[in-house]
C-alpha cells in the first residue's frame, strides 16, 4: 500500500508539471494560485511542488502586492502575486510543444536588491543570460522575451537566478510567464524583407510596458523572426493597443540610442539597384524632441530625422543603393538617446515600422 501511495504521488507530480500550452500564459503563469499555508514559512516557500503547476529549487519567496522589504515596497509586476528568486533559485514547468518549432517566452521581472541582477532563462540545451539592471519602463519593472527551438515534444521552461548576494533573499521578482509559437512569415515577391512590419513576434501582455527583445549575443533565436538585435541593449516590441504604431498592429521602438540596433540579412544581386523604404515615428508615450533613425544597407546609409511631439505620428524614410554582394545587411539604429518627458528615468526612442526592400528594373 505504501508503494502504491508513493507511485500515486509521483504520477500526480508528473501530471502536474507536464502541461499542454497554447499561445498565452503558462498554467498558473501569473502565480495567482498560491501555496498552502502549511507549505509556507512567512514568505518562504518550503515545498518543491508547493506553488501549483511549478517545481521550485532553492530560496524562493511568494510575494503579494503591497509587501515591503524594510522601507522598500516590493513591486509586483502583474496581478496580486509574484515569486522572488533568491541566490541560485529557480522555477520550472514542463510543457508540451511541437519538436522543431520555434517558440518565444515572455515574462515580467522587477529588481529588488542588486544593481547587476540577471536571469538565466533556459529550455535545455538552449539558455540565455538576460541582464535586467537597465530599467526601460516607468513602473519599476519590464517585460522580456526570449526564443528557443523545441528539441523535443516536451520541454522544461526554467527561470533561474544565478546571482549570489550576501542576503540570500535578494533577487528579482518574476511574474506573468507566457509562451507563443513563432510562425515564420512567408516571403513575397513585392518585398525582400521578411516580417517587414514586425507582425510576428513574442506574446504581448495587456500592458503599456511593451516587451523587450534581447540582443542576439544573449539569444541565439530571435523572438522577432528574421530580425536580429545587433547591439548591447534591447529593442522594445510594441502594439497598437497601447502605443501609436505607424502600420499594422506591431512595431519596434529603438530605446537605447546607438546601443539599440536591429538588422536583417537579405539576398541581393551584385550591381543591381535597390530601394529601401520604412516608416519613422513615435509611440505616443511622451517621448518628445529631435530623433534620428540611421538606416544602413551594406556600406550605404541615410539619416532620417523626426521631430517628435510625443503624441504619435510618422514619416517615410528612403535609401537607394547598389548591391555589392549576394547578401546585404539591412540595419537600423537610433542616433540619440531619448527620455520620456513625463518620467526622466524611462528610456524611449523612435519607432520603426513597415520596412520594404524592392529592386529596380531600370535605375533612375
Amino acid at each position: 500500500m505504501r508503494g502504491i501511495a508513493l507511485l500515486s504521488v509521483l504520477l500526480f507530480a508528473t501530471f502536474q508539471l507536464t502541461l499542454s500550452i497554447t499561445d498565452g500564459l503558462l498554467d498558473n503563469g501569473n502565480f495567482e494560485l498560491s501555496p498552502k499555508a502549511t507549505e509556507m514559512n512567512g514568505t518562504i516557500v518550503k515545498g518543491r511542488y508547493a506553488i501549483p503547476k511549478w517545481e521550485i529549487s532553492g530560496f524562493v519567496e511568494y510575494i503579494k502586492s503591497g509587501q515591503k522589504q524594510g522601507d522598500m515596497l516590493l513591486v509586483v509586476p502583474e496581478g496580486a502575486c509574484a515569486v522572488r528568486l533568491g541566490n541560485e533559485a529557480s522555477i520550472k514547468q514542463r510543457v508540451k510543444v511541437s519538436k522543431g518549432q520555434y517558440y518565444s517566452i515572455t515574462f515580467c521581472a522587477a529588481r529588488t536588491c542588486a544593481q547587476e541582477e540577471r536571469l538565466n532563462v533556459s529550455v535545455p540545451p538552449d539558455f540565455g543570460i538576460l541582464p535586467i539592471q537597465t530599467l526601460y519602463g516607468s513602473n519599476g519593472w519590464d517585460c522580456y522575451s526570449w526564443a528557443f527551438l523545441a528539441p523535443l515534444n516536451e520541454v522544461d521552461i526554467i527561470v533561474h537566478n544565478p546571482g549570489v548576494e550576501e542576503d540570500p533573499a535578494c533577487g528579482p521578482l518574476i511574474d506573468s510567464i507566457a509562451l507563443k509559437a513563432l510562425v515564420s512569415p512567408k516571403p513575397t515577391s513585392a518585398n525582400l524583407i521578411r516580417n517587414p512590419s514586425f507582425e510576428t513576434g513574442p506574446f504581448m501582455f495587456n500592458t503599456t510596458t511593451g516587451v523587450l527583445v534581447p540582443p542576439n549575443i544573449e539569444d541565439d533565436h530571435s523572438p522577432l523572426p528574421y530580425w536580429m538585435v545587433e547591439s548591447l541593449k534591447a529593442v522594445k516590441y510594441i502594439d497598437s493597443d497601447h502605443f501609436s504604431v505607424p502600420h499594422g498592429k506591431r512595431a519596434v521602438e529603438l530605446v537605447a540610442g546607438k546601443e539599440s540596433a536591429i538588422a536583417q540579412v537579405v539576398r541581393t544581386i551584385p550591381k543591381k539597384t535597390y530601394v529601401l523604404t520604412f516608416l519613422v515615428g513615435d509611440a505616443n508615450n511622451a517621448c518628445e524632441g529631435s530623433m534620428v533613425i540611421e538606416a544602413f544597407a551594406g556600406r550605404d546609409t541615410v539619416k532620417v530625422p523626426y521631430q517628435s511631439k510625443g503624441k504619435g505620428g510618422s514619416k517615410p524614410g528612403l535609401l537607394k543603393f547598389v548591391a555589392t554582394q549576394s547578401r546585404t545587411r539591412i540595419m537600423f539604429l537610433s542616433t540619440y538617446y531619448s527620455m520620456r518627458t513625463d518620467d526622466f528615468s524611462s528610456l524611449c526612442g523612435p519607432v520603426l515600422d513597415n520596412v520594404r526592400l524592392v529592386s529596380l528594373r531600370k535605375p533612375t
